[in-house]
């Protein structure tokens, strides 16, 4: 392994989250950035100016890898669509290799957090295995045959797409589609579900938080949750039902060995996980239900940076990573 710092990023639709990774695979410095409602030239400045502070701070860096919530196009190399953060038809590999001035690989961000959790997180070892990332929306990531799979232009794996509801709510962002499975198993479904219970349910202390001023976030949802919470407990078991229903297609199409749940809704961990497991063996069919796991990731929010950093590292190595890979002019 080539030695020298690399830079991951992992870019979701509410914050980046950035950090420099050395030849040991450990993150020596992080940094985290709000990027909700930034434009799509205020957001590539904000990700150049966190990867110019972790430069600032320990030094050079040999390759950057980014994890980023859009379908591509490789045959252009171009990011053509995003959901949940205003990146559109932009050449970002190429925009940023020449920007920073060093060797740039980019991904799907779900994709990283699936190189993530299949090296060297809960699914090493496994050959076959679907990831979800839950946050602001629902990222999906595949390894098939231990190769990842990202389609035959890099369009392909958006989980968080497939119809749960075939007359569901219109999904979020900048999706066309209704009943998306992300419509309602993603962090955004969590406030909407916990905030029309705390409306028919106010004494309780999710009520009593949002009485004293304290934003409905999922943090505070989770919070609450584990403490004992009714509904805020309420509001995660319906999430987790329906993810079991998008793990259930996910077990009846794939067969995987390990379906990896990450992103910041994890944090609820078993109150999440226990209804999706119940749904999915109550529903996918046998033997693939009998044998998958489902798991909470290991590196939780930070898979996907360390995702990237691990494509950067591969970029050194000389690997062939199957990303969209940029060099400055």
């Amino acid at each position: 392994m080539a030695e020298g710092y690399v830079i991951g990023v992992d870019l979701g639709g509410t914050k980046l989250l950035a950090g420099a990774i050395d030849a040991d695979l450990s993150v020596i410095h992080r940094t985290n950035r709000l990027v909700y409602g930034l434009n799509q030239d205020e957001l590539v400045q904000m990700i150049a100016d966190a990867v110019d502070e972790i430069r600032a701070s320990v030094g050079e860096i040999s390759a950057i890898g980014f994890g980023i919530p859009c379908t591509f196009d490789s045959r252009t190399g171009m990011a053509v669509q995003a959901v949940n953060v205003p990146l559109k038809d932009i050449a970002f590999g190429e925009l940023m290799a020449d920007r920073l001035n060093m060797p740039v690989v980019v991904d799907n961000d779900a994709n990283c957090h699936t190189v993530c959790e299949s090296r060297i997180g809960i699914a090493q070892g496994a050959t076959d295995v679907a990831l979800l990332t839950l946050g602001t929306g629902i990222g999906g990531g595949l390894l098939l045959n231990g190769q990842v799979y990202r389609g035959w232009i890099m369009g392909g794996a958006e989980m968080g797409h497939m119809v749960v509801e075939m007359n569901g709510r219109p999904c979020q962002g900048n999706c066309p589609n209704w009943g998306c499975l992300e419509s309602v198993a993603s962090g955004s479904a969590l406030v909407r579900e916990a905030s029309l219970a705390v409306a028919r349910q106010p004494d309780t202390a999710l009520g009593h938080a949002l009485e004293e001023g304290r934003e409905l976030t999922g943090p505070l949802i989770t919070e609450l949750a584990t403490a004992g919470d009714p509904v805020a407990r309420g509001a995660i078991e319906t999430i987790g039902s329906a993810l079991g229903v998008g793990i259930t297609n996910l077990v009846n199409i794939f067969n995987p060995q390990v379906v990896v749940i990450g992103g910041g809704v994890i944090a609820a961990g078993e109150l999440l996980l226990a209804p999706a497991r119940e749904v999915m063996l109550e529903r996918a069919l046998a033997p693939g239900k009998d044998v998958v796991r489902v798991e909470a990731a290991r590196f939780g929010p930070e898979a996907g940076m360390i995702g990237a950093g691990l494509l950067a590292r591969d970029v050194l190595d000389g690997k062939t990573t199957g990303a969209i890979e940029n060099h400055p002019r």
